[in-house]
């Protein structure tokens, strides 16, 4: 996501740094490159001059200051205009306060709308509240089959009616069977077409205008760069939609759509689909995604993403128990376990201040089964080796690495990674409880 527009940003503001103080000259040949860069990512061209000449209106004359480089300034700059143009502030789903909330998923074919329906479901239901998903789409052959499977895997309700082609007696009967249940929130999933057309709005605006959503989601594909703008458009003059979920953004999405959307259309970013799990739907932060292209990193993000995967009983039992006995084998897979819930590396990479383009290259080629990997090793050594990792000689290593499926040389590398972080632990134990927070993140 904006790796290639983070990367030409990179190199531009490269050539900036060093310099005492920004001329107009300087600023004026940075924003040109700047310019460049944004049309080559598909961002809106009236959008992109406007944001260029707030840009330079506030960069112009700006010298050094004692701690911070006018190259600096002009990155802080160009990030809170970055944040503006993407929507601002964070802009939430809406809640009734008298439930159910009722929120129309909306969108064309292909832009894996009912995906994103009971992602967003998952979401919703793992911040406490009980969801009900409602099959409208009435149309697209197994669509239905679909999203129960999806409510399956979920374990959340799925209200769908096969005996009928009514969308409207549909959405009602499930805005019922929510009330019955006091569910909190009903996704309403609705049918799609291939492109926007008078037949499809007419098909969306009579549940619409019967169920009277609080929010009118649109699902569209953010890899379509300027055309998801238009489709925004067209969708919001028709039904007036009151937010946005780009799917597809963890691909070679130039960020063009993302950048272009709020500016065009004044429809914020709720949420953006960053894989094809169900896990994989994040809110929409617009300071936190300016820094990301930035390459300023997302610390806050990485936080909250890491309080949600890490298993805080299990850190606190590990944390009381290296510090008593120190760290051994089982530990150090349980650790590898909860890291490896953060997702693939290049991600967490992405959140972390100041790492640059050829890092994020490098974590890319890494081997996503490595964690599958560092398993079969651990789980080939007895008990006895697990927590007592002295003993391992070479026979022994040698037995590992048949046992596991994995060459020698990766076993030898795992331990001293092994040895590396016991070290680490040992050390982080005896300076005081800060020092033990990659494993209760507290």
């Amino acid at each position: 996501m904006f790796e290639t527009l983070s990367e030409k940003l990179e190199a531009t503001f490269a050539r900036l740094r060093g310099k005492g103080v920004l001329s107009e000259s300087d600023i004026k040949e940075g924003l040109r490159e700047v310019r460049r860069v944004l049309l080559e990512a598909d961002v809106n061209f009236q959008l992109t001059r406007e944001f260029l000449e707030r840009v330079e209106k506030k960069a112009i004359g700006v010298s050094s200051l004692r701690t911070v480089s006018p190259a600096q300034q002009l990155v802080k700059i160009v990030h809170e205009e970055l944040a503006a143009m993407l929507g601002e502030r964070r802009e939430g789903l809406k809640l009734s306060s008298v439930p159910p909330t009722i929120v129309m998923m909306v969108g064309l074919q292909g832009s894996g709308k009912t995906t994103t329906a009971a992602k967003l479901a998952r979401r919703l239901k793992s911040e406490g509240r009980a969801v009900r998903l409602v099959a409208v789409d009435v149309y697209r052959p197994a669509a239905i089959d679909q999203l129960e499977t999806l409510g399956r895997q979920l374990e959340v309700p799925v209200h769908a009616d096969r005996t009928t082609t009514d969308v409207v007696k549909i959405a009602k009967q499930g805005i019922e069977a929510a009330r019955r249940e006091r569910d909190r929130v009903v996704i309403v999933d609705t049918a799609g077409r291939l492109q926007i057309d008078d037949a499809m709005m007419e098909e969306l605006s009579r549940p619409k205008s019967a169920i009277s959503p609080d929010e009118i989601l649109l699902v569209a594909d953010g890899m379509t760069g300027q055309e998801a703008v238009k489709i925004a458009q067209g969708f919001d003059d028709r039904l007036g939609v009151t937010g946005v979920i780009l799917t597809k953004m963890d691909g070679d999405a130039r960020g063009g759509a993302a950048l272009s959307i709020y500016g065009v259309t004044h429809k914020p970013i709720k949420y953006i689909g960053v894989g094809e799990k169900l896990d994989a739907l994040e809110e929409f932060h617009p300071e936190r995604m300016a820094g990301r292209i930035l390459q300023m990193g997302d610390v806050v993000s990485l936080v909250e993403k890491a309080q949600a995967a890490f298993d805080e009983d299990e850190s606190k039992r590990m944390e009381k128990k290296i510090r008593k006995q120190g760290m051994d084998l089982n530990d150090f897979l349980t650790a590898m376990r909860q890291m490896d819930k953060l997702g693939p590396l290049e991600g967490v990479l992405k959140l972390l201040p100041g790492v640059n383009t050829a890092a994020l290259k490098q974590a890319k080629g890494m081997d996503p089964k490595r964690m599958k990997h560092v398993e079969a090793i651990v789980l080939s050594m007895t008990a006895e080796e697990r927590t007592e990792p002295g003993i391992l000689n070479g026979s022994r290593r040698a037995r590992i690495a048949k046992g596991s499926g994995r060459p020698i040389n990766e076993v030898n590398r795992l331990l001293t990674q092994f040895r590396e972080m016991q070290k680490m632990m040992k050390k982080a134990a005896s300076g005081g409880r800060q020092g033990m927070m990659p494993f209760g993140m507290r």
